[in-house]
């Protein structure tokens, strides 16, 4: 199938196919005048890449996991599962910082809350002269 086809049928852009190609996360074919030709397998493939993306997980990282994938064996299934739950610890700690962002925005919003009303109440704009 040609490139517009995957696309088609996995919900992903043609720019984005290309890029995985260009990331080594897919391959294809190409014809005598330069098109990419996919087998029926790349809509799997790109079924699971875009799951790897929806987890926050980076190109680089997906290709560290398509080994277990390509040749699945328990030495890259153990590989797998550990650069996963790596990625599992870094993105805990993300949200953790994330949290500790917002209850410190938190913080400053309550401090502008009490400024704010401590300020004189105006009549609203008068006449201007």
């Amino acid at each position: 199938m040609r490139i517009g086809e995957l696309a088609a049928r996995t919900d992903v852009s043609v720019r984005s196919l290309r890029y995985y190609e260009e990331q080594g996360l897919l391959t294809s074919s190409r014809s005598a005048s330069g098109q990419r030709h996919y087998t029926e397998a790349e809509v799997e493939r790109v079924r699971f890449i875009q799951r790897m993306y929806a987890a926050g997980l980076s190109s680089r990282t997906i290709s560290e996991l398509l080994p277990c994938v390509d040749t699945p064996s328990e030495g890259n299934s153990d590989a797998a599962l550990a650069r996963m739950a790596q990625e599992h610890t870094r993105l805990s700690e993300h949200i953790d910082e994330l949290v500790r962002t917002r209850a410190a925005l938190a913080g400053l919003m309550a401090t502008a809350r009490a400024h704010r009303e401590s300020l004189p109440t105006s009549a609203g704009p008068g006449p201007r002269s």
